[in-house]
């Protein structure tokens, strides 16, 4: 097992304490068990769907997180089928329909549209197969869904945005780079932050983002300091750190030295390491592992047939389904500050990934080693 996994195992066991499962019971609870039925009902096969691979999140984080927590509650005898769309919601669908006709027991679909995926999880469950809406709120008839409070992230974010302007909030402009219209969360993260920042700032530019591509946002960020002038930005809102980086990179190829306050999302690895140098105010800081735990035990519960009841903590409401059982996890507004008690703590990077030659005096003056 590499270093990478070793640590994902670790988040896992330590996302185990957040979210309960007492109707699946352990793994080796099942495996005691004589009745051939249950030894066999752990033999599942799981539909893993996931949006795209610009986001570092998702390849490093999310997959080998779920692979871990089925293989946990399966015995080892569960498997993981898996698909990423690339941002093609045309391809998406079209993975819904092989992972039925592969016969998947259940699925965990983290939709590129989420109303162009409705009408394949109509078909998925038409061939009985339950769909879990993973990270982003699928319409169609889903049977359970996790994520994280998506309004309260947006809150986070402007509130962050909103500390580091200080009494200065009013002076200059900001400019407001949403994610795609296409994810449901960009329209949650964007209430948030309106409901904090409407009002207290004055908000020159908005953008939502094609794709939530670091590119595109290169470009909006470029036209904005051309419609606004360079010297009257004095904050940006980024949904994500993807998109934080291309912004970062158009506010130094204008020529600003001294770069006003920018949010983030995700706490990328290279978000990290511009909040360490000081580029990138802040990023949202999501604990993956309760997140992916939590999906793959309602999977797991839908797949056999339990009670999801347990782990669902909440229910919430789609476009096309009420009452949907969910899990929602809390976020962490990620700073400076608090590195070395987020990240780091929780064995997401090592201070040796984030410290590389050419953040170790910024790492050093944060005490980080």
């Amino acid at each position: 097992m590499n270093t990478r996994m070793r640590r994902t195992a670790v988040a896992v066991a330590a996302g185990a304490m957040a979210v309960s499962l007492a109707a699946c019971g352990s793994a080796k609870e099942s495996g005691d068990k004589t009745d051939t039925n249950v030894v066999k009902g752990n033999a599942i096969k799981v539909g893993l769907l996931l949006p795209e691979n610009q986001t570092a999140r998702y390849e490093k984080f999310d997959k080998p997180l779920i692979e871990k927590q089925v293989a946990d509650l399966t015995g080892g005898k569960g498997e993981v089928v898996y698909a990423n769309a690339k941002q093609d919601a045309t391809t998406q669908n079209s993975q819904v329909d092989t992972m039925i006709t592969n016969k998947v027991n259940v699925l965990i679909i983290d939709a590129v549209d989420s109303k162009a995926i409705a009408g394949a999880v109509k078909r998925a469950k038409d061939a009985g197969i339950p769909v879990v809406a993973y990270d982003r709120l699928a319409e169609g008839p889903i049977d359970a869904y996790t994520s994280f409070d998506n309004e309260e992230v947006g809150k986070v974010q402007g509130k962050a945005l909103l500390e580091a302007l200080g009494d200065k909030a009013k002076d200059g402009q900001i400019v407001m780079m949403n994610g795609s219209v296409t994810d449901p969360n960009a329209a949650l993260f964007k209430k948030g932050a309106h409901s904090v920042l409407d009002g207290k700032v004055n908000i020159g530019k908005e953008y939502d983002t094609v794709e939530w591509k670091p590119e595109n946002a290169n470009t909006n960020m470029a036209a904005a300091l051309t419609a606004l002038g360079k010297d009257k930005v004095t904050g940006v809102y980024s949904a994500n750190d993807g998109m934080a980086g291309g912004i970062i990179t158009a506010l130094k190829a204008a020529g600003l030295t001294a770069l006003p306050p920018v949010t983030g999302q995700d706490a990328e690895l290279a978000g990290v390491q511009r909040i360490v140098a000081g580029e990138q105010f802040m990023s949202v800081y999501k604990p993956y592992a309760p997140e992916a735990e939590a999906a793959a035990k309602m999977a797991v519960a839908l797949a056999k047939k339990e009670r999801i009841e347990v782990v669902a903590t909440s229910k919430v409401d789609s476009p096309t389904t009420k009452g949907v059982p969910s899990v929602l996890i809390p976020v962490v507004s990620l700073t400076k500050a608090n590195i070395k008690d987020t990240v780091i703590r929780d064995n997401v990077y090592t201070a040796d990934e984030i410290c590389t030659d050419k953040y170790k005096d910024a790492c050093a003056t944060l005490g980080l080693k």
